[in-house]
């Protein structure tokens, strides 16, 4: 895992002051400018390794980079596309390198899975804004020595080359510290890992987020599919929060692999994340991801009209500190309210189909709003479904994008809540401040445990996890927060009599005075 290799972070560290020294200080900007020259080297390696278990397969395989590549197809002149290989553009002088990649390699990028693929669509206006060639010059040594080292660590560590570097870009994005719009804040990986653990995906699932930001949520539904697969754990290791994951070269089939590629779906509202969202899905071995441009709130949504009633799983953390224009919002949507948090919960409910089950951080505040709309929201998923887990997280777990207080909401659409298990997280495996850095304590792993076995526990409100009846939830106008149920333990404190008490001062007070009355006679 990249946690052990101090090396290869420290290089990823170099590349980042590389761009902000260069003149890129926007974190996004940086980051998508990178992820374009990781994906010129990636492309390259893959095809060799395709061309390669071609040649031992007798399978046939045209190259990405035999033939001609045209700007337009009735244009009389283009470029071998060998001269679009990362290796090329090393070897050009550096002077000539940004007008290449600009005037031939970017567009041959953009369409690198046909016109009509979603990576071609959502890359129509991006541009390639490497300032200065010097610049361009060390972001290609960097990326070049990041390789290198991701190579000698799967030869070393057997870990599978594609699962490090899908590490290496998922580091990439955990520096991007600052917040992004609207209350879109970059999910934890651990968190992300959590969710999927408590929520399954199955193989054969289909699994959206509505609000995908960079596809962590989509990526962790995808990894836990693929470590399903190991079920003697042949392939598999424990990570530093206490998940098995297994590397994906070594089990998926390209039968399994299609099917799991087509069942994740994706929507964001800013076109950057868009990018990086498909991106990431493509660093991890995603050939062609579905994950589309558009406000899943608005009216816009209309036309994606199929998406009604069709998941049988949805992970998501959606914006909640918006509030949006009356007017612009989806008219199928019935919650009297204008507040994202509110609206993304029946927006979810409405895309999973009878049975499916939705995995959704929340802000705190939805768990006891008081108002109309908030009580409506959390009737949504007790009334008419089955509401299975409420986790309260700290609030330090967004650091350092922020300091909010969340939940994990756990529903099911269809039926009735019956009981809910309530569990308040106290660790969650790092330190609650701005560093985040590792520590020992974390309830990750208990959270698993008791909630799968949350039938069988004994139901003490004293503890920090307990379930409550739907009933007592009714009663409590439909509040979901965990202290409204837990039980405070008062332990009785007997005080001595009151003479007693006052014999003991009578004693403190000569004591006083007779020390008094020492230091007195000291300067008398």
């Amino acid at each position: 895992m990249l946690h052990n290799n101090q090396k290869l972070k420290s290089l990823i560290n170099q590349l980042w002051d590389k761009f902000w020294s260069g003149g890129i200080s926007n974190p996004l900007t940086a980051i998508e400018q990178i992820t374009y020259l990781i994906f010129m080297k990636r492309i390259e390696d893959l095809d060799n390794k395709r061309i390669a278990d071609a040649e031992w397969t007798d399978e046939p395989y045209t190259s990405l980079f035999s033939g001609i590549f045209k700007l337009n197809p009735d244009d009389e002149n283009g470029i071998e596309k060998e001269k679009l290989k990362f290796s090329y553009i090393k070897q050009l002088p550096s002077d000539e390198r940004i007008n290449h990649i600009n005037q031939w390699v970017f567009p041959f990028l953009k369409e690198l899975n046909g016109k009509n693929s979603h990576f071609t669509k959502h890359m129509k206006n991006a541009v390639f804004i490497i300032p200065s060639a010097s610049l361009l010059h060390e972001a290609i040594i960097k990326i070049e020595e990041i390789f290198e080292e991701i190579e000698k660590d799967a030869l070393q560590n057997g870990q599978a080359f594609q699962d490090i570097q899908g590490d290496v870009y998922e580091y990439l994005l955990s520096e991007i510290a600052t917040a992004g719009k609207n209350g879109q804040f970059r999910t934890p990986r651990h968190i992300i890992k959590l969710l999927t653990e408590l929520v399954e995906p199955k193989y054969g699932d289909r699994i959206a987020d509505p609000a995908c930001g960079t596809g962590g949520f989509l990526l962790g539904a995808y990894q836990y599919i693929v470590s399903s697969f190991d079920v003697d754990g042949k392939y598999s290791i424990i990570d530093e929060d206490g998940f098995k994951r297994s590397t994906t070269s070594a089990i998926l089939t390209q039968e399994r692999k299609d099917i799991l590629d087509s069942s994740l779906r994706g929507y964001d509202i800013d076109v950057t994340m868009v990018r990086l969202g498909l991106m990431n899905l493509m660093m991890h071995g995603i050939d062609d991801p579905q994950i589309d441009y558009t406000d899943t709130l608005s009216k816009s949504f209309q036309k994606f009209s199929g998406e009604q009633n069709s998941y049988n799983i949805i992970l998501a953390n959606p914006p909640f500190t918006g509030n949006l224009n009356k007017g612009e919002i989806d008219d199928t949507l019935s919650l009297n309210t204008t507040k994202t948090e509110l609206l993304f919960i029946e927006r979810i409910y409405n895309m999973l189909q009878a049975g499916g089950t939705a995995g959704i951080i929340i802000p705190q505040g939805v768990l006891f709003g008081s108002s109309k709309a908030f009580r409506d929201a959390r009737k949504l998923m007790i009334e008419n479904s089955q509401l299975k887990a409420v986790i309260s997280m700290p609030s330090g777990v967004f650091k350092p994008y922020a300091g909010v207080a969340t939940a994990i909401l756990i529903f099911t659409k269809a039926g009735e809540s019956d009981e809910v298990f309530f569990y308040d997280m106290q660790n969650d495996g790092y330190s609650l401040d701005d560093k985040r850095v590792k520590i020992e304590q974390s309830d990750l792993q208990d959270i698993i445990s008791k909630y799968r076995d949350r039938e069988n526990l004994k139901n003490d409100r004293t503890n920090r996890y307990f379930k409550v009846p739907k009933s007592e939830i009714v009663e409590n106008g439909y509040d979901l927060s965990f202290n409204t149920y837990k039980e405070e333990v008062y332990e009785e404190i007997k005080y001595a009599r009151p003479s007693r008490i006052l014999c003991k001062l009578h004693i403190l007070e000569n004591k006083i005075q007779k020390e008094l009355a020492d230091i007195k006679s000291m300067y008398e």
